[in-house]
């Protein structure tokens, strides 16, 4: 179990990413959705200590993660958003190196481990390759291939299917599932559909804040019976976006298809239709973006 209480986190320019952020994180697949912005990148470099915050404590089991960061290092494993590579080495050289780097200095160990880490997420077949050759997908593959090794208690990883074709998100999210059944797994995303598909339990963050936390069945049946839709004229959303909480629009034929949140039928033409993730998600942004016009 992983121990988040009170976390705080302002920039030197003034910017408050995180603010009095408690959550508590299972084995398993936990989803961390937000958007771009809502203090999701910085909770996960201060989980992996790369950065300090201000306030806070966290805990995974009895190890004190702030406290104790050679400890927490030796155990995590992380796929950041922004993962570089060297493109001239070869897969396999680059993770026997990284084994080093970890502490597997036994040479048969190693290739042991690294054959068995390529075989994992299916790069085996391409480990000569060098991965200035890889497609985005063989390179998020590579990413958490270097993640587990040291076999992590923790694993994160940041934004990892943004960019992936809808094969290779599959492929990987798959992967993801695989390594969640043995530790505790972070998947900070802004993408709704990668939590709705993968993880058991999920918070929503936005402007720095938890904004809803549980299993993402609990909180769909929450909305049940409160959110309607229908077809409008382009021109009338405005309208509606001024007397309605509108938690999404989409195209349709030419026309503007919204989804409307509210208690009873918000006017005649609307429907009411089963909830899901998404209007979860839409529905915590647009309280937040309520709070802060507050």
């Amino acid at each position: 179990m992983l121990t988040i209480r009170s976390l705080y986190k302002t920039y030197p320019n003034g910017v408050r990413a995180l603010s009095d952020v408690s959550l508590d994180i299972p084995n398993g697949m936990f989803g961390l959705l937000g958007p771009n912005g809502a203090g999701k990148s910085t909770l996960m470099r201060t989980i992996a200590t790369l950065q300090e915050p201000d306030a806070g404590s966290i805990k995974l089991g009895d190890l004190d993660v702030l406290a104790d960061k050679v400890a927490i290092r030796r155990i995590l494993g992380y796929l950041p958003q922004e993962f570089g590579v060297y493109p001239k080495v070869s897969a396999e050289a680059m993770l026997e190196h990284l084994a080093v780097l970890k502490g597997v200095t036994h040479r048969g160990e190693r290739r042991e481990l690294v054959g068995a880490l390529l075989h994992q997420v299916n790069l085996y077949e391409v480990r000569k390759r060098k991965l200035g050759g890889f497609s985005g997908g063989m390179r998020q593959r590579f990413g958490i291939a270097q993640a587990l090794i040291g076999d992590p208690k923790l694993v994160i990883v940041d934004e990892p299917t943004a960019g992936l074709d809808p094969e290779e998100r599959q492929r990987f999210l798959n992967l993801l599932a695989e390594i969640g059944e043995r530790v505790v797994v972070i998947l900070s995303t802004h993408i709704v559909e990668d939590v709705s598909e993968l993880c058991p339990r999920m918070a929503i963050i936005a402007e720095g804040r938890v904004r809803l936390a549980g299993e993402p069945r609990e909180t769909i049946r929450a909305l049940a019976g409160r959110v309607w839709r229908r077809v409008i004229d382009k021109g009338a959303l405005a309208d509606y976006r001024a007397h309605m909480t509108v938690l999404s629009t989409r195209l349709a034929g030419g026309a503007t298809l919204i989804h409307v949140l509210a208690d009873g039928r918000p006017e005649e033409g609307f429907e009411s239709i089963p909830p899901d993730l998404e209007d979860v998600y839409f529905g915590q942004l647009q309280q937040a973006a309520g709070a802060r016009v507050a």
